[in-house]
C-alpha cells in the first residue's frame, strides 16, 4: 500500500470516473485501474462497483475512505510539521537537574507553554549522568546540565554561571569567614556532583575538614539546614527560591567557586524546531543574566 494508490483511490472515490481522476491527477487511466486492482487485491475487498462506465464506490470502499483520509491527512501535517517556517509543534522531551529545574526553569517553562501551545512538553529530572545517558539512547531531545562531558555526539550551549551560597540557620550563629564552617555538619548531594566537587575544592583550599551528609534532594537538604542541623552549599537560585519559606540564611564568598550551566542535546537528531524554540527561549532569558 502507498500514499499515491490512497490519494488515487480517493479522487476516483470523489470524481466516481477513472477518466475524471485520470484528469485532476495528470496520469493515463490504465495507471490508475491498475494501482486500484493492485489495492483491492492486497486489501481483499472490492473498493468500487463498476457500473457502465462509471464507478460506484462501495461499502468497504467507503470504510476505507474514511481510514485512507485520515493517512493522507496526517501525512499532509507531518510535511507541514517539518516544514521549515512551520510553528514548532509535537512532543518535546526535556530534563534537568534538580537545581535548575527548581530554582531556573519554572517561569520558563509556563512561558514556552504559553508561546508554543501545540507543543505537548514531557520534563523530567536527574542526576547530570542519567541525563547524559538519556539524550544519548534518544529518550530525551535535550537537557539542562551544570557539567561538560566531552562526549563527541553532545552539542553544548552554554547557559548561565550559578553562584554558589554557603546556607545555615541563625541558630548557628554567624558565618563570616570558611573556619566559621570547621566542626559543622554538612548535608550535600552524593560524589558526582559538581556543586559539591567545588564545595570540596573550596574546603581544601581552606583546610578544613568535615563530615559531609550525602542527600539526593534539595527539600531534604534545605530542611535539615533550616532546622540548625547543619550548613550545605546551594545553587543561588535555590537559595532565592526557598530563602523566605524558612530560617535559612545564605553566605557568599567570593572564592567558592561558580558552576557552568549548559543546554545540552544529541548532535544526530536533526531538525527538531521544538527543541530549538526551547533553546532559543533558554538564550534569550539567561543572556541577561
Amino acid at each position: 500500500m502507498e500514499l499515491s494508490q490512497l490519494n488515487m483511490f480517493k479522487v476516483v472515490a470523489e470524481q466516481g470516473s477513472i477518466i475524471r481522476a485520470s484528469e485532476l491527477l495528470h496520469c493515463v487511466p490504465s495507471n490508475i485501474t491498475n494501482r486500484i486492482k493492485l489495492l483491492e487485491q492486497e486489501l481483499g475487498v472490492a473498493l468500487f462497483i463498476r457500473q457502465g462506465r462509471g464507478l460506484v464506490i462501495s461499502p468497504s470502499g467507503k470504510l476505507f475512505l474514511s481510514y485512507a483520509n485520515k493517512i493522507l491527512s496526517l501525512c499532509q501535517e507531518a510535511r507541514g510539521a517539518l516544514d521549515v517556517g512551520a510553528e514548532p509543534s509535537g512532543m518535546l522531551s526535556i530534563g534537568a537537574i534538580e537545581s535548575s529545574a527548581t530554582g531556573r526553569l519554572p517561569r520558563l517553562l509556563s512561558r514556552f507553554h504559553k508561546n508554543h501551545p501545540a507543543v505537548q512538553m514531557q520534563f523530567s529530572t536527574g542526576v547530570w549522568s542519567q541525563l547524559l545517558s538519556d539524550i544519548l539512547a534518544y529518550k530525551l531531545d535535550g537537557a539542562v546540565i551544570a557539567v561538560k562531558n566531552q562526549h563527541p555526539d553532545i552539542e553544548y550551549e552554554e547557559l548561565y554561571t550559578e553562584e554558589l551560597v554557603v546556607i545555615a540557620s541563625p541558630l548557628l550563629g554567624k558565618i563570616n569567614t570558611p573556619q566559621d564552617i570547621k566542626g559543622k555538619a554538612i548535608f550535600m548531594w552524593p560524589e558526582g556532583c559538581p556543586y559539591r566537587a567545588s564545595l570540596n575544592t573550596w574546603l581544601g583550599e581552606h583546610r578544613i575538614s568535615s563530615s559531609i551528609n550525602n542527600i539526593a534532594s534539595y527539600g531534604t537538604i534545605l530542611g535539615c539546614v533550616s532546622s540548625g542541623a547543619g550548613v550545605s552549599v546551594v545553587p543561588k537560585g535555590v537559595f532565592e527560591q526557598f530563602s523566605k519559606i524558612g530560617e535559612i540564611e545564605g553566605h557568599a564568598f567570593e572564592d567558592l567557586k561558580p558552576i557552568q550551566n549548559y543546554f545540552v542535546w544529541n548532535r544526530h537528531t536533526g531538525l527538531h524546531r521544538a527543541r530549538d524554540a526551547f533553546a532559543d527561549l533558554l538564550k534569550k532569558e539567561f543572556k541577561r543574566t
